[in-house]
């Protein structure tokens, strides 16, 4: 399999990586805007040949591309498409990373049918706390979901769908299938959501007028709260674009974690400490849902 990766990341080099550890028929090339994250790229063979500029990658290299991935921010995918597109044969195959997919997955496949190209939505859950190319991890995806968005028309589409699909299942992920905003609506709750709860919390904290409290509380900080407000401590861009891009899901889970937890404060409010102890017990439960 050709691959092309656009945007030599933390994504976009796992993926690489373990690509070309699999099989040594796959051969992947890869565009980043730093020069210095292509050497870096090719260094680590996270790639065969890297480049800030898809016209340096050979011809007979592009014309024999499979799949393009597209690793960039959110805001920067329909963009990348529209730049490389036409560089790249009919029947070439798009997909993505992004965190986000109904406002996605519609246009870029309105940009790619102008090539005779195929764009499927793709969302690979994995990740660390670190960014960049020398954060590239082989197995990165081993064992994580990923969700696959098919197009409208499924039908037409089936074969890009399969091949997208195959791609992610190689690297050892889980695939899931659903619509772009069904995707959207989940991962705003386990997600999105989460983050903007998270910074609010450590807002919060930062909010004691005290001096000496505020000093005695960063200092008890320990494990609990590293837990509770390490998402909110991540990439203020990346949360900024999800909240752009997500904005009715993330505004819908917000409100509903806003009453639940108006409904809580009411409980300590008028001292119902049974009731409380009976919603921590079923939260307690609750949780097991959504770990592994």
């Amino acid at each position: 399999m050709n691959v092309g990766i656009v945007g030599l990341g933390l994504i976009g080099g796992s993926l690489g990586l373990d690509l070309l550890a699999l099989d040594a028929n796959n051969y992947v090339w890869g565009i980043s805007r730093n020069p210095e994250t292509c050497k870096q790229a090719q260094a680590i063979a996270s790639v065969n040949i890297a480049s800030t500029n898809i016209a340096d990658i050979p011809d007979r290299i592009l014309d024999q591309t499979d799949i393009v991935v597209i690793c960039t921010p959110i805001a920067a995918i329909l963009p990348t498409i529209i730049a490389i597109a036409p560089k790249l044969g009919s029947n070439v195959i798009f997909t993505d990373v992004g965190s986000v997919k109904a406002a996605i997955v519609e246009p870029a496949s309105k940009i790619c049918q102008q090539y005779n190209q195929r764009f499927v939505g793709s969302h690979p859950m994995a990740g660390t706390a670190f960014q960049g190319i020398l954060a590239a991890e082989r197995n990165l995806f081993h064992n994580r979901p990923c969700v696959v968005t098919p197009n409208v028309d499924r039908e037409a589409f089936e074969q890009a769908f399969e091949k997208v699909r195959s791609l992610w299942q190689s690297v050892g992920m889980n695939v899931y299938e659903c619509s772009p905003e069904a995707h959207d609506r989940a991962v705003a709750m386990i997600s999105h959501a989460p983050v903007i709860i998270s910074a609010s919390l450590v807002a919060s904290c930062q909010q004691e007028d005290e001096d000496s409290i505020l000093k005695l509380a960063q200092n008890l900080a320990s494990s609990g709260f590293r837990d509770t407000s390490r998402v909110g401590g991540g990439n203020p861009e990346l949360g900024r674009l999800m909240a752009e891009y997500n904005q009715s899901a993330i505004l819908r889970s917000l409100y509903t974690y806003q009453q639940s937890l108006q409904k809580t404060i009411g409980l300590i409010e008028q001292k119902q400490w049974e009731e409380l102890e009976t919603f921590l017990a079923n939260t307690q439960r609750d949780r097991n849902f959504y770990l592994d």
